[in-house]
């Protein structure tokens, strides 16, 4: 009996060849991973950037050309080819190439996660015309309206900035620069509203005084 059970024990693998088998099927599994996710990392990178040019000619109406603008140094410059971050916006240039808003890229948290939404300005009449939500994990049902809701969307086709962007309750909507909010999701209104001030008041003092806006480089069109 004692035999037996000293055989079957011997045959029977040690934790240390468990312990090492399992870490050598997780660093495999982990570098079949990194490759994967770097041999499509060029794709989803052009993806999001496909999506995101679409977007801004979404927000901004009669826009047929378009060129990334960097805050640096204190002024816009014009960015063609450089990576997108936060200091980057986007110009919009009719087809005769004369400018006709920015295209504002800004986040913040909504009531799940961060919202990341893109909003076109025109600064003259300073007016947002457009937005769009670009990411949102908000409660589906709900807080997903703010990128489903048709009317929630029509609120930024014509909204004043000044003084501030307000939310106010459903169907109470009376001045230039109010929104609906969203019934059953109102923190997540709220958070757009939010979201689009803070990024207005971080680029009011950065943009050009109309008329002074960085021409056209080149001819990047639709």
């Amino acid at each position: 009996m004692s035999d037996s059970l000293n055989t079957l024990a011997a045959r029977e693998p040690g934790t240390a060849r468990l312990v090492l088998a399992l870490a050598l099927a997780g660093l495999v599994s982990g570098l079949i991973i990194i490759a994967i996710f770097e041999a499509t990392l060029p794709t989803i990178t052009a993806n999001k950037a496909a999506e995101l040019r679409a977007a801004v000619f979404r927000v901004l109406p009669g826009v047929s050309r378009l060129q990334a603008l960097r805050y640096e140094g204190g002024v816009l410059v014009a960015a063609p080819g450089r990576a997108v971050d936060d200091q980057t916006i986007y110009a919009g240039y009719d087809r005769e190439q004369r400018f006709i808003g920015y295209a504002i890229p800004a986040e913040g948290p909504g009531f799940q996660d961060t919202i990341k939404l893109l909003y076109g300005y025109l600064p003259g009449p300073r007016n947002i015309v457009g937005m769009q939500i670009l990411d949102s994990r908000e409660t589906p049902g709900l807080g997903d309206k703010i990128y489903k809701d048709a009317a929630f969307v029509a609120n930024f086709d014509h909204l004043s900035v000044d003084p501030k962007v307000m939310t106010v309750k459903k169907g109470q909507k009376s001045a230039p620069n109010e929104i609906d909010a969203i019934t059953g999701a109102t923190i997540s209104s709220k958070a757009v509203a939010r979201i689009i001030n803070e990024a207005r008041e971080r680029w009011e003092m950065r943009l050009p005084l109309p008329g002074s806006e960085p021409v056209l480089i080149g001819q990047n069109s639709q």
